[in-house]
């Protein structure tokens, strides 16, 4: 088992562990403990600095092999161990590994069911008996399984797949269950966009969300750990809660809408998080951008989820554009300069968060929450959206289909 916490945790877990098992207790494995700072990460709040500088001496106490600091807040770059979001860099530095369990602070830890792994997101107390232990009380939970078949159409991503689910079984739909997604359209998603449908999971209130291992899992897998995994697969005989099943040949994009939002008119757009910040993420909202060849109407944001995805949007070729990058096809189409990675407003933050919505605007966004408040203003209007939909919606200045420009 492996722990993970990040500065949504606000330092808590590591007090609690000093208040459970005392000033000098040590952690149960050094080597299985894994902080990454990526919330209130680029702003001035001194709160929110001190949450790391807490995590830092933290660190160095305990001697933990694995975290991933930051301390010039001007320039990311000049911090070589800093990652970004922690579940994305989880992934990209070999710490999802199949058939293994990861407890994280942060609900999102359910990301690296991608990798076939039971992760699951655990409160601070709960994480400081962890942090102590290596031990945590956890129900098995009953499995409601996704058979996705079909081929995928060039307009539609995870995103959409994971939103229309939770269209059809509700935000409590799944509350304390195992989400477990299989079939011939899952087989065919990348890593990336597999992470994806698992994200999201929580949102359904999903105790976790599972993708089982296979070829696609253990080439992503090659070069990034050298620990020896073990897959763990539902048996043939297995029992499931529920089952539904889905022809994604004849779905169509999907947008969640918050429960008070009143226009599809937007003000701005996002592209950023755990959810949808990743490399291929942006590659995707490039792709339609490149598709128009027109300017965005509306501000729209960048933020790439760690170093490594900043460091693709710079370096990467888009497929089709004769050698453009991301970041040049952003830049011709008007979008703000891709920011430093973290997790930025996709939970609002401190009002010097880079894109928090400070005044009640309306966003399309490739986050993962549309809550009043979420990113910042309480009157703020938000739309959950795949990249694709969220550049279309770019282009125009609304809620748009993004056939428009794909087909």
């Amino acid at each position: 088992m492996a722990s993970s916490i990040s500065t949504a945790a606000k330092a808590s877990a590591a007090f609690a562990h000093k208040k459970e098992f005392g000033e000098d207790a040590k952690v149960w494995d050094r080597e299985k403990v894994v902080i990454i700072p990526d919330h209130y990460i680029f702003t001035s709040d001194e709160r929110a600095n001190r949450n790391v500088d807490i995590l830092r001496d933290f660190c160095v106490e305990q001697n933990i092999k694995y975290f991933y600091d930051i301390k010039d807040l001007s320039n990311f770059k000049a911090n070589p161990d800093y990652k970004g979001v922690c579940h994305i860099a989880l992934a990209q530095e070999g710490h999802c590994r199949p058939g293994e369990v990861l407890l994280g602070t942060d609900s999102h830890t359910c990301n690296a069911g991608a990798f076939g792994q039971f992760a699951t997101g655990i409160g601070n107390t709960d994480a400081g008996f962890v942090l102590g232990t290596g031990k945590a009380l956890l129900k098995v939970p009953p499995t409601i399984r996704f058979v996705l078949d079909g081929e995928m159409p060039p307009y539609l991503l995870a995103k959409d797949l994971i939103l229309q689910i939770i269209g059809e079984i509700s935000v409590s739909g799944a509350t304390y269950k195992s989400m477990e997604f299989v079939g011939s359209t899952v087989e065919s998603l990348t890593m990336e966009e597999r992470m994806t449908l698992c994200n999201m999971v929580i949102e359904a209130g999903g105790k976790n969300g599972v993708v089982p291992a296979d070829e696609t899992t253990f080439k992503y897998l090659e070069g990034k750990t050298s620990v020896d995994y073990e897959p763990v697969y539902s048996d043939a005989q297995a029992r499931f809660f529920s089952d539904y099943r889905f022809d994604v040949s004849k779905l169509e994009p999907v947008v969640a809408k918050q429960e008070n939002a009143k226009m599809s008119r937007s003000t701005r757009v996002y592209i950023g998080s755990c959810t949808g910040g990743k490399t291929e993420d942006f590659l995707a909202a490039a792709k339609v951008f490149l598709a128009s060849g027109k300017k965005v109407k509306v501000p729209t944001f960048l933020v790439p989820a760690t170093q490594k995805v900043w460091m693709d949007v710079y370096s990467l070729p888009v497929p089709g554009s004769g050698g453009k990058t991301c970041s040049q096809i952003f830049e011709e189409a008007g979008c703000d300069t891709p920011a430093s990675p973290s997790c930025g407003a996709c939970l609002g933050g401190p009002r010097d968060t880079y894109a928090r919505m400070n005044e009640p605007l309306v966003c399309v966004s490739t986050t993962n929450r549309n809550f009043p408040g979420r990113m910042g203003h309480k009157e703020g209007q938000i739309y959950l959206a795949s990249p694709y939909t969220a550049a279309a919606s770019a282009l125009t200045g609304y809620v748009t289909d993004p056939r428009d420009f794909l087909l």
